[in-house]
């Protein structure tokens, strides 16, 4: 597998997760253990509106996406057109005609901006809603606060067994729980699901175990675990909560809905095919898949967007059609299953690009202005939100900030962004400090 590099030269892969002391996210086994506990001590909200957050790192340029700039000149415009919408005076750029054809079925918020131009702190003010508490520059791996997916493993816990929070094919550098816990880390689920014989780590049986003979296993255990255990009067015995992740772990191993959400090779040739037979385009099924059978937040991670140089060409080159073949497809294949009503789909890096096209044929940092694709869970089709000034500098119509996305995102998926969490040590947290729903997704 490639690893694609923001400018700071990081990998997507070459992740420190702080405020949990592993790498890569947590295996399936581990998540279960450490959330058995967890689940039992507090009582769990419930929603039927489950996420798919497409993270696109690195800051995507607004210009070549969703808020094209015609009328300016050429060395802000850029090198491509501006096409017309389903919806009637909208435009996107020529690079995404399928989004275009759809776009009576997702809104645009085009006016979110903040003041972080770098990715640490972009990426962890756009991740959890909350800015860095000191400056972070562009290479920084930041867990100051938890992310979005954690705090809704946190308020939800498990489903049927299945992680609540999973993150494909690799974690965010500010994706972690931090306080919260290594229990709401995500589920990282490596691989390419566009090739043959795709696999999930921990959710399949060996090849050398058969069905069978993993269920007789599971029957001596529980005849073992029936018998009286000794131990000191009063003192906790550390294999109940080994016990309930066991329990969760076989359930998952043993239930035919579970296994089938991760078998995207099951799908019909035509819908892997609206989606993109690629990489992004099949995690994007993939994490459909997993919302339908009930995982509450997926964020499907995509690396290099951050195009110092020669943007235009690499557009030209694909990545704007894996883009725009992958996110159209999955809106198209909601809406036609009847379920986008119960799926809140997301997309978004940390920031925007420069106005001004630069002398390596790239874009720079911009948080002035960004645009935020938003569609499912009751938001209405063929909105644009907001808009930026004539040549896309800063948003200037209906302005939002990170902690105004945050709020609309935890009141779509019934979490309280306004309620206190608490550190290990009992120091009180404000989940989201101020904010307010993005009124024109609530109509």
């Amino acid at each position: 597998m490639n690893t694609l590099h923001n400018c700071n030269g990081v990998g997507r892969r070459d992740f420190i997760q702080l405020g949990f002391g592993a790498l890569g996210g947590l295996g399936f086994s581990d998540l279960l253990s450490l959330r058995a506990s967890a689940a039992q001590a507090r009582g769990m909200t419930t929603s039927n509106v489950n996420c798919i957050l497409v993270w696109l790192d690195g800051g995507p340029s607004h210009y070549e996406t969703f808020d094209p700039k015609p009328d300016a000149p050429v060395d802000i415009r850029g090198e491509f057109k501006s096409i017309p919408t389903a919806v009637p005076g909208v435009h996107f750029s020529e690079v995404i005609p399928n989004l275009a054809k759809i776009a009576d079925k997702f809104a645009v918020v085009r006016s979110i901006c903040h003041k972080d131009p770098n990715h640490g702190g972009g990426n962890h003010y756009m991740m959890t809603g909350s800015p860095t508490p000191v400056p972070v520059g562009c290479g920084a791996f930041v867990s100051f606060h938890p992310a979005f997916g954690s705090v809704v493993s946190h308020v939800r816990g498990t489903r049927g067994g299945l992680p609540s929070y999973t993150s494909i094919p690799s974690m965010s550098r500010s994706g972690g729980p931090n306080f919260l816990g290594a229990q709401h880390a995500p589920f990282v689920i490596g691989g390419d699901p566009s090739q043959a014989g795709f696999r999930v780590r921990d959710v399949t049986l060996p090849p050398e175990i058969s069905e069978g003979r993993a269920m007789s296993r599971a029957a001596l255990r529980e005849s073992l675990d029936r018998m009286v255990r000794y131990h000191e009067s009063g003192a906790e015995d550390p294999v109940v909560g080994f016990d309930e992740s066991y329990r969760q772990g076989a359930t998952l191993l043993a239930s035919k809905e579970a296994q089938a959400a991760f078998e995207i090779s099951k799908e019909p040739e035509a819908i892997r095919k609206l989606y993109g037979e690629n990489d992004f385009g099949q995690r994007l099924l993939l994490a459909r898949r997993l919302a339908e059978v009930g995982v509450s937040f997926t964020v499907v991670y995509s690396g290099g967007w951050d195009h110092h140089r020669k943007l235009f060409k690499t557009f030209r080159e694909g990545t704007a059609q894996k883009l725009d073949q992958g996110l159209s497809g999955l809106i198209t294949d909601l809406s036609q299953r009847g379920t986008l009503d119960s799926t809140l789909v997301l997309c978004l890096g940390e920031f925007g690009r420069t106005p001004k096209v630069n002398k390596d044929g790239g874009r720079d940092h911009w948080p002035g202005a960004m645009s935020v694709l938003m569609a499912g869970a009751g938001i209405p089709g063929g909105l644009v939100v907001g808009g930026t000034d004539p040549k896309g500098y800063y948003a200037s119509e209906n302005v939002y900030a990170p902690e105004d996305f945050a709020v609309s995102l935890y009141k779509k998926l019934g979490v309280d962004p306004h309620q206190t969490l608490h550190t290990a040590v009992g120091r009180p947290i404000q989940l989201v400090n101020g904010g307010r729903p993005i009124k024109e997704l609530f109509v």
